[in-house]
C-alpha cells in the first residue's frame, strides 16, 4: 500500500465511530475483571441514558444558531424535553433497579435519590465506563454536530424525538437480554455477548443519525 493510500484510509476513519467501540468494549473488564452479574451491566446502560438526554439537549442549544426564530423555539422545547425525558429516564431506571436491582435498601419513593444512585456507580466500579461512554458521545457531539456542521441543519423537532427512540430499541432489547442472563445466572459468555449486542445496536444508530442529520451538501 502506498503512502498516500494510508492517508486517503487514515481521513476516512471516523473518530466518534472508534470512541463509540472502544467505550463500549470498556464494560467487558467489568465482566471479567469485577465480575459484574447482570445489574450493574443494565444499570451502565441505564446511565447512559443520561448522557445521551444531556447531549441531546447541548445539541438542541447549538441547533441553527443564526437563526432567531429557533432560539426563541428553544425557550419551549429545552425545558419540555428536560422534564419529559428526565421523567421518562426516572422511571426507566426505577424499573430497572427494581427488576434487577432488588430494589434499595432505605429507597423513598419510586425513584432513587442522586446519593444513592452515587453508591451504586462506586459499589460496582461503574466510573471508568461510564466517563468512558461520556468521552464518546461528547466525541460524536464535537465531530460530527460541530465540526462537521450537523448543527447547521438540526431541527428542534427531531432533535427533540431522537433519543426514544434509540432508548426503545436499544433498551427493550437489552432488558430482554437482561431476562434470559437472570434465568441462566449471569453466565460470563452470555454478559459478554450482551455487551456485544449493544455495541452493534450503538452502531447502526450511529450510522443511521449520521445520514438523517447530514448537512446538505450544496
Amino acid at each position: 500500500m502506498q503512502p498516500a493510500d494510508i492517508s486517503a484510509a487514515l481521513k476516512r476513519i471516523d473518530p466518534s465511530v472508534i470512541a463509540l467501540v472502544a467505550a463500549n468494549l470498556v464494560p467487558l473488564v467489568g465482566v471479567f475483571v469485577f465480575r459484574w452479574e447482570v445489574f450493574p451491566l443494565l444499570f451502565l446502560f441505564w446511565l447512559e441514558n443520561i448522557v445521551v438526554g444531556v447531549s441531546n439537549v447541548l445539541k438542541m442549544l447549538f441547533a441553527a444558531p443564526r437563526d432567531p426564530a429557533r432560539w426563541a423555539a428553544k425557550l419551549f422545547f429545552i425545558p419540555f424535553f428536560c422534564v419529559h425525558y428526565g421523567g421518562f429516564t426516572a422511571v426507566h431506571g426505577a424499573l430497572v433497579i427494581a427488576f434487577f436491582g432488588g430494589g434499595l435498601k432505605d429507597q423513598r419513593g419510586l425513584v432513587p435519590s442522586v446519593d444513592a444512585l452515587y453508591k451504586l456507580v462506586t459499589q460496582n466500579h461503574l466510573g471508568w465506563a461510564l466517563l468512558g461512554l461520556a468521552v464518546s458521545h461528547g466525541i460524536s457531539f464535537g465531530h460530527n454536530y460541530l465540526w462537521r456542521g450537523e448543527y447547521r441543519e438540526a431541527k428542534l423537532q427531531s432533535l427533540m424525538n431522537q433519543p426514544y427512540g434509540r432508548v426503545m430499541v436499544l433498551h427493550l432489547t437489552i432488558l430482554g437480554g437482561g431476562f434470559l442472563m437472570l434465568a441462566l445466572h449471569s453466565p460470563l459468555a452470555g454478559l459478554a455477548l450482551l455487551v456485544l449486542l449493544k455495541l452493534v445496536l450503538d452502531l447502526r444508530a450511529h450510522w443511521r443519525e449520521r445520514e438523517k442529520f447530514a448537512p446538505q451538501k450544496d
